[in-house]
């Protein structure tokens, strides 16, 4: 999962590009000179100032934020398809947006790269290897069956649901100064030597997954599917949550980015569920962290890009032309060089320095410092990105974001947990 928000970073940016529209829109006489505006509806992650300059350079388009939280994103679709032009959702959401009809299929002759791809969205595979698909897996709502169709095809036809922008590979953030020996499996997270010191995310639906990896581990349980629990596998991973937090094991429940940040960089917490990108902050703090690899493997994420059915005319053609450069390369440096993965890798690889590649997808010891887009260190010459290749990282993969059908009582039975 990613963070939802960048704090003021968001809404000032937002100012700033809609200060942009409004300063062109002011010349209505030129009409030919008016590029095309597209809204942009999405969680803060993907919508930096550095991609919306660089595609008004290369393309003249204006590129506007509406940076929103990812449960509003589902909201804005399913009631609003009128209020932007491009959406960046998440594949886990599919199977409640796509039965609303306001997604457009998207037509895969009309996206330049849509062969180049990576196997794990079309095939659900890493290197040939099939990966795990418990939860929403990218493979099971990418294609439907036509343009306006509201059911997911099993097999690949030429309609696409959304063209992935990131994606990435989830586990436990760890201080090892602190623990002072490996950590190899999920079920250290409730591990008594860690009481009082160990934090998990409260964001239900992906909280109560991590929590699954855990009961799994400790072999009190194997799930059918993790991403999809009946309601006594719900009880069951709740209950185990609950004798966890009675027993005193949890110091907090954190629902953002910062704060898991600051639980780690204090040392108050030495065990967590973590994102990779706040990983990097602490780190980048002069603090100690490792995204630990676990031998039960991760938990996935990915978004991309969807087009509201209302669509038509020039804003349709612009926002093809948008998505076909997003696939072209720059972009997917970009995101490579914070820790996410893209879509298309080659065209990554092509904007990439040798050593940048070698070190964020080849798992190699960085030749040089690893620089984070805006020239800031992350992380000095001879490191070793935590996890390894992305071969080794995505290959890892045990299940996925998902909402499950019984996901009114599985919220239920979380805010039980929160409480209690």
């Amino acid at each position: 999962m990613r963070p939802t928000t960048k704090g003021q970073a968001g809404v000032s940016r937002r100012t700033v590009l809609k200060g942009a529209a409004a300063a062109i829109a002011g010349f209505p006489a030129i009409v030919s000179a008016q590029p095309v505006t597209l809204r942009y509806l999405g969680t803060a992650v993907n919508q930096s100032k550095e991609i919306a300059q660089k595609v008004k350079a290369d393309l003249g388009l204006v590129i506007e934020y509406i940076p929103v939280t990812t449960d509003e994103v589902a909201k804005r679709i399913i009631t609003q398809p009128n209020s932007f032009d491009v959406v960046d959702a998440e594949y886990f959401q599919l199977r409640k947006l796509i039965p609303s009809g306001n997604l457009l299929g998207m037509d895969a002759k009309r996206i330049k790269s849509a062969d180049k791809i990576t196997p794990v969205f079309t095939k659900g595979q890493v290197a040939g290897k099939t990966i795990g698909d418990q939860g929403t897996a990218p493979k099971k709502v990418f294609y439907l069956e036509g343009p306006t169709s509201t059911k997911f095809a099993a097999a690949p036809t030429q309609w696409i649901t959304l063209i992935p922008t990131v994606y990435n590979a989830d586990t436990l953030g760890i201080r090892p100064d602190l623990i002072k020996r490996p950590i190899g499996s999920w079920a250290e997270l409730l591990n008594g030597e860690f009481k009082g010191k160990a934090a998990i995310l409260n964001i239900p639906s992906i909280g109560i997954m991590d929590a699954a990896m855990v009961v799994e581990s400790q072999g009190a349980y194997k799930y059918r599917d993790k991403g999809n629990m009946t309601k006594p596998e719900i009880d069951l991973t709740i209950k185990t949550l609950i004798d966890a937090k009675k027993a005193g094991q949890f110091r907090a429940f954190w629902k953002d980015f910062n704060e898991s940040v600051n639980l780690m960089a204090s040392g108050e917490v030495v065990i967590q569920s973590m994102w990779s990108p706040a990983v990097t902050k602490v780190r980048s703090m002069g603090v100690p962290c490792i995204y630990q690899p676990l031998k039960e493997g991760y938990r996935a994420w990915a978004a991309g890009f969807g087009l509201p059915k209302t669509l038509t005319g020039k804003k349709l053609d612009a926002s093809y032309e948008f998505i076909n450069w997003f696939l072209s390369g720059w972009a997917g440096a970009f995101l490579n060089r914070q820790g996410y993965y893209s879509a298309v890798l080659e065209t990554a690889k092509a904007n990439m320095e040798p050593y940048e590649w070698a070190y964020w997808m080849e798992g190699k010891p960085a030749e040089k410092d690893i620089k984070a887009p805006d020239g800031t260190l992350l992380e000095k010459a001879g490191t070793v990105r935590d996890g390894g290749s992305y071969e080794a990282r995505m290959g890892a993969v045990a299940c996925w974001n998902a909402v499950m059908d019984e996901n009114d009582y599985m919220v239920r039975k979380w805010n039980e947990f929160i409480a209690a």
